[in-house]
C-alpha cells in the first residue's frame, strides 16, 4: 500500500527499475534530462507527471524527463545516489534518512492535509475507535514512525497503546481478510476509494482527530543536497516543477482526461480507470492538494505544520543516527525542505 511504500519501500513493485543515473546533463538543444523515480505503482499522487509528460509541458519548460519505476531500494536511497534526479518521498522520510547522514531536501508538497488513515474491516464491529486497536495486531512495515503513531492514537483515545505487529504483504487488504492482522494505514486518496469501488469496506480514523499534531503526510519530491549546488540543475529544477505543477492543475480542471490520459501511458501499471477517476474526484471534493476552494497546486511546504509532527515523533524517540544515537534536537523543517524552486 502506498501509505506503508512511502515509510518503508518494502512493496518490491517495479523493483527492475534504477538501470543508469541521468546526471541532469543537457542534451545538444539545451534540454536539461532529469530522470524521476516513483516511490511505488503509478497512482494519482504521480498523475501531473504523466499529464506533463504528454501534454508537452516538460518539453515547454526546456526538460527532457524520464519516469523510472518503483526501486526496492526506495526513491530516498536512489535518489541519494544518484540513480535518479528527483523521487517521490515525504518530509518525514526525508528527516529519517538525513538523521541516518543522507542529504535530501524536499522541494514540492503535493498534499496540503493529512491523506493517511488507520482503518480495521468494517466488519469488525469490535473496533469502534482506537482504543480498541488496544491488544490487536497492526499490520505494518516495520517503521518506528508507524508504530509511534499509532501508539499515540491508542492511548489518547483511552486505551493501553500495546499492541502487536504483523509484516505486511504487498496487498494489505488481503492480510487483514486473512485474519493475520486487525488494523493498517491506508490512504484515502487511493486504497480508500478502492475499498469503496471494490471491498473490502474499512472502518477508519484520521489520525489528527486522535492527538497526532501538524501534517505527517507531506508528500512530494525529492532531491540530493549535492545535486542542487550545480546551477543549471538549479533552473531545471524550477522548470521541471513548474510544468509538474501545470499538469496536477490540469488534472483538477480535467480529471476525467486526465485519468484516462494516464491510464493510456502508464499502461504497465494496467490502472482501473474507474479507481483512477474516483480517487481524482475524493482529491478534488476533500482539496487534499489545494486549500478550501483553490483550483491550484502550489506545491508549498508547511514548515510549521512539519515541525509539529517532527517534534513529536523525535519526542518519541523515532529519530536515531547512523550510530545509533539520538540527535540532540529534531530534525528541522526549515533545513529539510525548502519552497526555493517553485514559481
Amino acid at each position: 500500500m502506498a501509505f506503508a511504500a512511502l515509510l518503508c519501500a518494502a512493496l518490491g513493485l517495479g523493483a527492475a527499475a534504477c538501470g543508469g543515473s541521468n546526471d541532469g546533463t543537457s542534451t545538444g538543444d539545451g534540454t536539461q534530462k532529469i530522470s524521476f523515480m516513483l516511490d511505488w505503482s503509478p497512482n494519482t499522487n504521480h498523475i501531473g507527471l504523466y499529464v506533463a509528460q504528454k501534454l508537452g509541458y516538460f518539453k515547454q519548460a526546456g526538460v527532457d524527463v524520464t519516469i523510472l519505476p518503483a526501486a526496492q531500494a526506495g526513491a530516498e536511497t536512489s535518489v541519494e545516489n544518484g540513480i535518479a534526479d528527483v523521487g517521490f518521498s515525504s518530509l518525514s522520510n526525508v528527516a529519517s534518512y538525513n538523521t541516518q547522514g543522507a542529504d535530501l531536501r524536499l522541494v514540492f508538497d503535493l498534499t496540503q492535509k493529512p491523506i493517511a488513515q488507520w482503518c480495521a474491516l468494517a466488519s469488525r464491529k469490535d473496533i469502534v475507535t482506537p482504543k480498541d486497536f488496544s491488544g490487536k495486531t497492526f499490520v505494518s512495515f516495520g517503521s518506528p514512525e508507524e508504530k509511534v503513531s499509532a501508539r499515540q492514537m491508542i492511548t489518547y483515545a483511552g486505551g493501553t497503546g500495546e499492541f502487536k505487529t504483523a509484516t505486511a504483504g504487498t496487498n494489505t487488504f488481503a492480510t487483514l481478510t486473512s485474519g493475520k492482522g486487525d488494523f493498517a494505514g491506508f490512504y484515502a486518496t487511493w486504497e480508500g476509494v478502492e475499498s469503496k469501488l471494490n471491498g473490502p469496506a474499512l472502518h477508519c480514523f484520521k489520525a489528527q482527530d486522535w492527538g497526532i499534531p501538524g501534517n505527517p503526510d507531506q508528500l512530494g519530491y525529492v532531491v540530493n543536497g549535492a545535486w542542487l549546488k550545480d546551477s543549471a540543475h538549479k533552473k531545471a529544477l524550477r522548470g521541471f516543477l513548474a510544468a509538474a505543477i501545470k499538469g496536477y492543475d490540469y488534472a483538477l480542471a480535467h480529471p476525467q482526461k486526465a485519468s484516462d490520459l494516464m491510464v493510456a501511458t502508464a499502461k504497465a501499471a494496467q490502472l482501473d480507470p474507474k479507481l483512477v477517476k474516483a480517487s481524482m474526484d475524493t482529491i478534488i471534493s476533500n482539496n487534499y492538494w489545494t486549500t478550501a476552494g483553490a483550483t491550484h497546486v502550489t506545491g508549498a511546504i508547511d514548515a510549521t505544520a512539519a515541525q509539529d509532527y517532527l517534534d513529536f515523533q523525535y519526542k518519541a524517540g523515532t529519530y536515531d543516527s547512523n550510530k545509533g544515537t539520538r540527535p540532540d534536537q529534531a530534525p528541522q523543517a526549515s533545513e529539510l525542505a525548502s519552497n526555493a524552486y517553485l514559481s
